[in-house]
């Protein structure tokens, strides 16, 4: 009876303690928020969506965020300290220009006050931007500034066609994020400057920086000139030796390693 009971308790205890250490990683809704036609005529969401299993979603690599036991959340409004309250690990990918958005929600200084002292009590910052073309970088930097980063107006690794994978090939080695990774694909992606504590992460074939690395008081920040690990490139379409499914898993191990002892910095 007495072995029952204990049983029952740590039962119970296991799955009270598995909701307490459950981590939330948010997906902006709010800086991009793209709309297409369906067929019959309406207004629908897509682009960098978890729930979006196209080519253009995160479908993937939010599988992969709960394979690892985190729970997934959108956030589709301005982010401040009450709506980040809970959330481990902030995405933001691709900041809407007006070209993709009529009524595009720039980031205002505000928002990147608000997300940094959000990452310096412990969060971790993933923004992903874009090729200059297709992404809205002057309010995304007022972000990216804060953790000695910049977004530059150029183009990266660009990538003709299908033909061509090789153009956008990173090759990785002994790399603090991307441990199991060894070559990933990269294509039209901006290149980062970087100041302060921020450190490149992952170089374009020219040697800039394409991803970079920053601590930022008790959290990390990691910025990519790409939106990268969507669809279309971890489910298996590109040519093999390319490690981009490795990849998705391996920064989102870090990610949620970073939020709970011990952190790998």
């Amino acid at each position: 009876m007495k072995r029952r009971l204990l049983f029952i308790v740590l039962f119970v205890y296991s799955i009270v303690a598995g909701k307490v250490m459950a981590q939330t990683v948010t997906l902006d809704y709010y800086f991009n928020h793209e709309t297409h036609k369906t067929k019959s005529g309406q207004a629908e969401r897509f682009h960098y969506l978890w729930e979006d299993t196209a080519n253009s979603g995160f479908s993937v690599w939010g599988g992969i965020f709960k394979s690892k036991g985190a729970t997934l959340n959108s956030l589709e409004t301005a982010p401040t300290s009450a709506n980040l309250k809970g959330t481990s690990v902030y995405i933001i990918v691709d900041p809407d220009s007006k070209e993709e958005n009529p009524n595009p929600n720039y980031i205002q200084q505000a928002d990147a006050d608000n997300i940094a002292q959000w990452v310096k009590a412990g969060g971790v910052l993933i923004m992903m931007a874009n090729d200059s073309a297709n992404v809205e970088l002057n309010h995304f930097n007022l972000l990216a500034a804060k953790f000695g980063m910049h977004f530059n107006n150029d183009m990266q690794s660009h990538v003709i066609d299908d033909a061509h994978f090789d153009d956008g090939a990173v090759w990785i080695n002994n790399n603090p994020v991307f441990k199991t990774s060894k070559k990933a694909f990269i294509k039209d992606a901006c290149s980062i400057g970087l100041s302060g504590q921020a450190k490149p992460l992952l170089k374009a074939a020219s040697g800039t920086a394409i991803a970079a690395i920053a601590q930022y008081g008790e959290g990390a920040v990691i910025a990519i000139g790409d939106p990268w690990l969507y669809n279309e490139y971890v489910n298996g379409r590109l040519p093999a030796g390319f490690d981009n499914d490795k990849a998705a898993t391996d920064l989102a191990d870090y990610a949620l390693s970073w939020c709970k002892p011990p952190r790998k910095k």
